[in-house]
């Protein structure tokens, strides 16, 4: 059987420092089975380099700067290489898997072409980006468009949630589009007996105390629901610190949220940064008391895996994405009025037991379900 040639466009590449579709493309290629596959993956880099990376061919990109306009450029200028590189070597089989919607717009140009060279087009489209309030009116408009056109002309659409599947279908029914499900993934890494000195140290600076904290960790925007967690913490009668892991530098909805809900009078709420140490972080999610999780609007989120992968009381925000990962391995709580504080008052009491239970309950989601050997193993046999 002649080699499978997958060419992955729309993540700012590998290696991965941040974000889900960067780590999935350095697990899928770090973790590779198959010696059938040679992946080609284009990265955000400020040159038009050719470099081998966890066996893959990554071929860099220099996009304009060019605001929310670079996106678009990057991806275009990425299908424009693929398809180059396709017919200078002659290749045959081949697949192009492109991961997010914004390049829907011209997606059309792109896939006459690739069907010319029997090429196949598979789109991830990731989580209803359009939803998203940071975007101002106009973006959210062309990304649902771009989203409706990737749909249309894609081969097959690979969701990582259940939930997106169904939404696809249903929104999408009048293309009938060939849609298959594979989540994303997390892995479950060994507790250490004694914590690190860097961990240590990190909490000595900060006044905070292992398992005497909640944890949030999440981009610092509106649909992660931070206003209601800030604002039921207040009103909870724990203890214990809240420690919210983000980046809040210059950011409005950081001050307006000072004003809506005082956090800043409340000596429990710590804003501590960014941490990009993944061994510090492990750390920090590990000896949490419990987890913090607002978000509504996505597919599988790769921080909700970590937390079940890592931390044993976990409380979602009661929606649909966050109860097909966690089933019956976490708490969840919804927005009305006291809600969420009443369950922090209530598991401020729990039996060691009994919170044990929940954290092996949560990890065993994560091997059943969720691992990237297992991951890895599906999107293998589907290319």
């Amino acid at each position: 059987m002649e080699e499978k040639n997958v060419f992955i466009v729309g993540s700012n590449g590998i290696p991965a420092n941040y974000g889900g579709f960067e780590t999935f493309v350095e697990n899928l290629t770090a973790k590779k089975i198959s010696n059938k596959i040679k992946y080609h993956v284009s990265c955000l880099v400020e040159d038009n380099e050719e470099v081998q990376y966890n066996g893959a061919r990554c071929f860099h990109v220099k996009a304009p700067n060019v605001g929310h306009g670079r996106a678009i450029c990057y991806d275009f200028m990425s299908l424009q290489r693929t398809i180059k590189y396709i017919k200078q070597n002659h290749i045959q089989n081949a697949t192009v898997y492109v991961l997010g919607t914004t390049i829907g717009l011209v997606i059309g140009f792109f896939k006459k072409k690739l069907k010319k060279l029997n090429v196949k087009l598979y789109v991830n489209p990731d989580g209803c980006e359009w939803k998203r309030t940071k975007w101002n009116a106009m973006v959210r408009k062309y990304l649902k468009i771009a989203e409706r056109k990737m749909v249309k002309h894609a081969d097959l659409v690979i969701c990582d949630s259940i939930h997106i599947e169904s939404y696809i279908k249903e929104k999408y029914k009048k293309y009938q589009p060939n849609t298959t499900f594979i989540a994303y993934g997390s892995d479950l890494q060994e507790e250490k007996e004694e914590s690190s000195k860097v961990f240590e140290a990190w909490c000595l600076e900060r006044q905070i105390k292992p398992k005497q904290y909640y944890l949030i960790v999440g981009r610092f925007v509106p649909e992660n629901n931070y206003e209601t967690m800030l604002k039921e913490f207040v009103k909870s009668n724990t203890k214990k610190d809240l420690v919210i892991v983000t980046n809040v530098e210059q950011n409005k909805f950081y001050e307006e949220l000072k004003q809506k809900t005082n956090f800043e009078q409340d000596k429990r709420i710590k804003f501590v940064g960014t941490v990009y140490d993944a061994q510090l972080l492990q750390q920090i999610r590990q000896n949490a008391y419990g987890y913090l999780h607002g978000h509504e609007v996505g597919g599988t989120n790769p921080s909700l895996l970590e937390a079940l992968a890592s931390t044993n009381l976990n409380l979602l925000l009661e929606v649909g994405f966050n109860k097909e990962v966690a089933q019956d391995s976490s708490l969840y709580w919804n927005k009305e009025d006291g809600n969420l504080s009443n369950l922090i008052n209530q598991i401020d009491a729990m039996e060691e037991n009994k919170i044990q239970q929940y954290g092996e309950k949560a990890k065993e989601r994560i091997k059943e379900n969720y691992s990237w050997e297992k991951i890895v193993k599906k999107y293998e046999e589907l290319f």
